[in-house]
């Protein structure tokens, strides 16, 4: 039998350990990790007294509305930590929090993921005339490829800075 065939689902109401919580969310640990730094007032896994983390059935909610804001919707950290302070994660989990248009703190999108989507937009677009021009193609390939190898070593950079 398989790993995979051996997995169980769990209830929603067990504990998951970093590693289980990562795989559910489709992130890496070390994600997780650096978002319980930054949420702390909405991510307080326990810990065991080998140290390993245990997300509750609560944790779970605040990293899928914080995987929402910031995968889905492209806002930064502190964008996403504003909106679930203001609304809470209920309302970002159902789709009803929203940005106020007066606030001087309005929750942006990061400017490098913004980048990134508009070149993934226009290379999905213009595939089809990219394609009869490899030259084309392959720069666009390069730029996005650039893209992301520069996103992981911001990312790399700021774990370290904050550890």
């Amino acid at each position: 039998m398989s790993a995979a065939a051996k997995k169980v689902e769990k209830s929603a109401d067990a504990y998951r350990s970093i590693g289980e919580a990562a795989d559910e969310l489709g992130l890496q640990p070390h994600v997780l990790r650096y978002w319980e730094g930054k949420f702390t007032r909405h991510l307080k896994p326990l810990k065991r007294p080998d140290g390993r983390r245990m997300f509750r059935p609560e944790d779970m909610e605040a990293l899928r509305a914080i995987q929402l804001l910031v995968h889905e919707r492209g806002m930064t950290l502190k964008g996403a930590q504003q909106l679930i302070n203001e609304q809470g994660i209920a309302r970002v989990l159902a789709g009803q929090a929203t940005l106020s248009a007066g606030s001087q703190d309005v929750p942006q999108r990061s400017p490098a993921r913004e980048l990134q989507e508009s070149i993934r937009t226009a290379f999905a677009s213009g595939e089809k005339a990219v394609s009869e021009d490899s030259d084309s193609r392959e720069r666009l390939e390069s730029m996005l490829a650039d893209l992301v190898d520069i996103k992981a070593r911001l990312d790399k950079a700021r774990l370290a800075k904050a550890a």
